[in-house]
């Protein structure tokens, strides 16, 4: 029996998005809590959080993607706290041998050494600069974060640098870097994305369990762009009958907040994530379920999901059409449909160490 056919006790995962612990595609083994034979009643105990630590060769990833405006991405951290269901980068946990569910969000793997490794990495001769985009796997201001500091100390190396990045996030603890980010930013080296998905308090705390409420993610915007840090507000995912209805009213919020850009990106269920969020819904939006996954596979062609490039972001066919129209419109009115300046690549010097020879220019 698959672990997900049996999930684990609602009391047990309180504060968690996912129900099971699927091994996954890669998982040769199953697991399922089954009692031992001895007649004696036992209590089980909540999950809880653990991190391991991981000392990566190199921290830079590089991406070829036609619908994404960067090649390389940061992630400090793998699996994320936060829960969110719906998260696309969940079916990196297989790769661990861990399951996409609940281990994704309660089995994490922290890289402390991913300041150093990252410095050494800029520092190499043939090192070209562009944009770095952290945050586009795991958040990297999930509350792990709060006692490890590697997303600061990465800043830290960035800034020493003059090397432009972008930052996705949905956690509030950005604010405590709000002094390396304003700097960068008042360079043009720095800008910051807040992934607001819904304004509805109760529907956040089903799908986004510890991750910020709303409003507090609105603070965060207001506080960020108070400090000259330029914000883009995500209405992503949109979810077509669930939150789709949310998307005027989310980048209203947005604007209010500071915000000086905008995007979205539909519902994306690449492998495990389809299993997850359709036992999500079950349990937690039953009468919404043939609704939303009618929508999704109406902009797939039929399927859950499609990888294709630009389509896997958005869908296609009418529904996808008239929400990129509805998008288009309130942007347009919120003033939220400009390009944001491009950042900064001509500032990158790498610093010099003790006993580099100094340049007389």
């Amino acid at each position: 029996m698959r672990s997900s056919d049996r999930p684990v006790p609602a009391d047990l995962r309180r504060g968690r998005g996912a129900a099971s612990r699927d091994g996954g595609r890669y998982g040769r083994l199953t697991r399922a809590d089954e009692a031992d034979g001895w007649d004696i009643p036992e209590d089980l105990p909540p999950l809880r959080t653990t991190v391991t630590e991981e000392r990566p060769r190199s921290v830079i990833n590089y991406v070829r993607s036609p619908d994404i405006p960067f090649d390389r991405t940061l992630n400090p951290y793998r699996g994320c706290e936060h829960g969110c269901i719906y998260c696309f980068a969940r079916p990196t946990h297989a790769y661990l041998g861990l399951s996409p569910g609940l281990d994704f969000e309660t089995q994490l793997v922290a890289r402390p050494e991913a300041p150093q490794v990252l410095a050494r990495e800029l520092r190499r001769p043939g090192y070209r600069v562009a944009p770095l985009a952290i945050g586009t796997g795991t958040d990297p201001y999930q509350p792990v974060e709060r006692d490890r500091g590697i997303t600061r100390a990465c800043l830290s190396v960035l800034r020493d640098f003059g090397h432009p990045v972008g930052i996705v996030t949905k956690g509030t603890l950005i604010e405590r870097d709000i002094d390396i980010l304003s700097d960068m930013a008042a360079r043009g080296l720095a800008r910051v994305g807040i992934s607001v998905t819904t304004l509805d308090d109760d529907l956040s705390r089903r799908m986004e369990p510890r991750a910020p409420r709303p409003a507090r993610r609105l603070k965060t915007i207001r506080r960020l762009a108070a400090a000259g840090i330029p914000v883009r507000v995500m209405a992503s995912p949109m979810i077509p009958g669930l939150t789709d209805h949310e998307l005027e009213p989310i980048l209203e919020a947005g604007a209010e907040a500071g915000a000086v850009a905008a995007s979205w990106i539909m519902l994306r269920l690449p492998l495990e994530v389809s299993t997850l969020w359709q036992d999500w819904l079950e349990e937690h939006r039953p009468n919404a379920k043939a609704r939303v996954m009618g929508h999704l596979r109406a902009m797939h062609g039929g399927q859950d999901y499609s990888p294709r490039w630009h389509v896997r972001m958005r869908g296609e066919g009418p529904y996808a059409a008239l929400v990129a129209q509805r998008f288009d419109r309130a942007a347009r009115a919120l003033g939220l449909d400009c390009d944001q300046p491009a950042l900064r690549c001509d500032l990158f010097r790498p610093p010099p160490r003790l006993g580099d020879q100094l340049s007389l220019f």
